[in-house]
């Protein structure tokens, strides 16, 4: 019995070293410690016990596979486009996020994690069942999809969502020879994936449009309840029980490496993060909102202001189409093309670089995945927003296009209406101060700046930083809602008449008002009576660090008709 204690914690010692390809030296001398204590115990078989112990030890570094490929990406038959071959990697694509290095930072292990969340809900409801159903319930309250169609993609292009919603990979790892765990991690479809809504508004989660803003994914309250409900169960053998009930496909070796593999570590950093009240050290945003800046401080050690908690550099999740468009990225512009032009190979490495944020892999291994992100900027070359699906007055549209071509078009870009929709002719890829919030802009400082011009990717992004705000393309305007970098304004409406500015207001599962163009909401800025939310909504507060809503006010100086006139046009776009 006792050799069979001092093997176990043999296995979990050198069985998951996090992050690393081979074993530390003092890892290494703590294992040969561990094994002279073994003989030790048995001498007459101390030599043979040593001998098996080195070999299970050579088996286990030499069958640990500990990085796959996503197994999320559908299915492509010979002889596949580039965009159909970009619009599935966007779907699937884990960019090096299923691994054993990702698992230390953004991944989850997935079965652990989502028995986790049951029991707590069974927990608050009884009345719960300890099913996927449940889990389904529970992570769509956090804005997660799990849609019937997604529509958009080229092709035959399919996408099956059952345990896991649209945008989330994952794949099974070995982090030493023979075991098992199953790692989830947040593609590019979790934020870029959002609902479809009809002609009156009202959302429909069944179906999806890749590209889309999933403007009620609410990435903070998903993270934090993860958090308390692996605090809550990871000491006893329920949590294990749980992940049986859910996935009873499992086999030995995936519950040998739960329990004693994936558990230990999850205790380990539970008993690191004793005493706080989140795992993270900053906010992670709002409902379609995010916080990347912070989680790239936190990937590459530079310094969080305040120590993390006045790191509120929130950002909207923007539709994303025409941003091919552009040679600078994020709100600030603060990365451009090295060539100062929009070609497709920069623009794609760049956008391989948020994966080191987004999905918590190195800027080393964010650079394998480069031809992945230029196959997905083949895909967004074609990609538009759905039409605005609810009544437009065209008449009134072609004032506005006018009004549009005056106010917006320097620093928006030149739209040519032709054909049904107007088009992008010209793009400034302006940049500057508007008078909005200032806290973003601040937070990407220079010492995020040199640690970026030091990593992997200091010949591919030109860094510029404290120049303001880059003006977006404004395509699919009309289901991006809130409004400005920072989700702080509800609708068109009150983004064209600053004194319509509520300084609260809900977000998350909302329906859409297609006079406003915007959040269908009451006078108090909540939801109106007897309206169910698609997810939990959140309350956005404009007097709190990074979400005042000042700034921007273009248009102030308009006459309603006019205001109502732009308006309408800027629903086409």
């Amino acid at each position: 019995m006792t050799a069979l204690l001092y093997a176990r914690r043999l296995f979990t010692l050198y069985g998951f070293m996090p992050g690393r390809r081979r074993v530390p030296r003092e890892s290494l001398a703590e294992m040969l410690k561990i094994l002279k204590r073994l003989a030790a115990k048995i001498p007459k078989l101390g030599l043979a016990l040593l001998v098996c112990a080195l070999l299970t030890f050579s088996f286990a570094i030499v069958g640990a596979q500990r990085e796959v490929a996503s197994e999320s990406i559908p299915y492509l038959g010979t002889g596949a486009s580039a965009q159909e071959r970009g619009a599935a990697a966007f779907v699937g694509e884990s960019f090096g996020g299923i691994s054993q290095h990702a698992l230390e930072s953004n991944a989850i292990s997935w079965k652990l994690a989502a028995a986790a969340l049951v029991l707590s809900e069974r927990k608050h409801d009884p009345r719960a069942e300890p099913t996927l159903d449940t889990l389904r319930t529970v992570l769509r309250r956090f804005g997660f999809l799990y849609p019937n169609t997604a529509e958009g993609l080229p092709g035959t292009i399919t996408i099956e969502v059952t345990s896991k919603p649209l945008g989330m990979t994952h794949g099974t790892i070995a982090p030493i020879g023979g075991s098992k765990v199953e790692v989830a991690n947040l593609g590019c479809a979790s934020c870029h994936a959002g609902v479809a809504y009809d002609a009156q508004g009202n959302p429909d989660p069944a179906r999806a449009v890749p590209g889309m803003p999933n403007t009620s994914l609410d990435l903070e309250s998903y993270t934090q309840a993860i958090f308390l409900a692996m605090r809550e169960h990871s000491d006893g053998d329920a949590l294990l029980e749980m992940a049986d009930t859910l996935f009873p496909e499992m086999d030995w070796r995936e519950r040998a490496s739960l329990r004693w593999l994936v558990l230990p570590l999850a205790r380990g950093r539970l008993e690191e993060l004793a005493g706080r009240e989140t795992a993270l050290p900053f906010p992670n945003g709002l409902p379609g909102a995010t916080n990347g800046v912070a989680a790239l401080k936190l990937q590459t050690g530079t310094a969080l202001l305040g120590g993390g908690f006045q790191d509120r550099g929130f950002v909207s999740i923007p539709d994303l189409a025409l941003r091919h468009r552009r040679s600078r990225l994020l709100a600030d512009g603060a990365y451009s093309t090295p060539s100062g032009t929009t070609a497709p190979s920069e623009l794609a490495a760049i956008t391989s670089f948020f994966t080191v944020p987004s999905m918590g892999v190195s800027a080393e291994k964010a650079r394998e995945y480069i031809p992945q992100a230029r196959a997905i900027f083949a895909w967004l070359a074609d990609y538009r927003p759905p039409p605005f699906p609810g009544q437009l007055d065209r008449a009134k549209a072609r004032r506005g296009a006018g009004i549009y071509a005056t106010q917006c078009a320097a620093c928006h870009g030149k739209f040519e209406w032709s054909g049904a929709r107007p088009k992008l002719a010209t793009f400034p890829d302006w940049v500057g101060d508007v008078g909005t919030d200032s806290l973003r802009a601040q937070v990407f400082d220079s010492a995020l700046a040199e640690a970026v011009r030091a990593s992997s990717y200091g010949d591919m992004i030109r860094v510029s930083i404290g120049e303001g705000y880059a003006a977006p393309p404004l395509a699919g305007l009309w289901a991006s809602a809130p409004y400005l970098h920072n989700s702080s304004v509800p609708t068109l409406a009150a983004l064209l008449y600053p004194r319509q500015r509520p300084r609260r207001f809900a977000v998350g599962g909302h329906a859409l008002d297609w006079n406003a163009v915007g959040l269908r909401l009451a006078d108090d800025g909540g939801y109106p009576d007897g309206y169910v939310p698609f997810s939990t909504p959140q309350w956005v507060d404009t007097s709190k660090p990074g979400l005042g809503n000042k700034g921007h006010e273009f248009g102030s100086d308009l006459s309603e008709a006019e205001r109502a006139a732009l308006i309408e046009f800027l629903k086409l776009l």
